[in-house]
């Protein structure tokens, strides 16, 4: 039976990790790193706070689109949402021909266009229990790619349900919509 449900890469990320800087690498920040996160241009001083940019559960998720549009060259490609909060990158997704799947009004997700040809690539914060099982019936190729943090936190809520506690998690449960 064929794999149809991916989340530890498919081992091309060095074919594919020139491409990637390239795309979102910065020999100015480099430049500005290597010199200890301060640089001076004419009068000018730039300090460069030591940590910014990507997450390691966002430059996994980005790594792991690249892979897939690689890995699936004849394949219809759809991303649930965004892969992450980021214009750019969502761009660069959409010129590497992957095909948005956004949410109503509502933040539900219609999925009746997706065939079990199809790959489908859950973003770095993940999709719902019901979307997950929608998809999983669909039989199309999942390419999960769901931040270990964001994991972690879903088996806290659950371990603590088990333990007869209640989790509350505040946030704007249509903010992709």
């Amino acid at each position: 039976m064929e794999q149809t449900y991916f989340r530890k890469g498919f081992g091309l990320k060095k074919e594919l990790r020139p491409v990637i800087d390239a795309e979102y690498q910065s020999a100015l920040v480099e430049r500005i790193r290597s010199r200890g996160y301060t640089d001076t241009f004419g009068g000018v001083t730039v300090r460069l706070a030591q940590e910014f940019g990507f997450c390691y559960g966002v430059d996994r998720a980005v790594d792991y689109a690249y892979e897939t549009v690689h890995k699936f060259p004849e394949k219809t490609i759809f991303l649930v949402g965004e892969i992450i909060h980021n214009p750019h990158v969502n761009q660069r997704m959409t010129d590497m021909g992957i095909d948005f799947i956004y949410p109503d009004g509502d933040g539900a997700f219609d999925f009746s266009h997706v065939t079990a040809d199809d790959v489908v690539i859950l973003p770095a914060f993940g999709v719902t229990l019901h979307d997950f099982e929608e998809l999983k019936t669909i039989g199309c190729i999942l390419v999960d790619t769901t931040c270990g943090s964001v994991l972690h936190v879903w088996k806290r809520v659950e371990s603590y349900a088990r333990d007869g506690f209640t989790s509350v998690i505040h946030g704007k449960y249509t903010h992709e919509a």
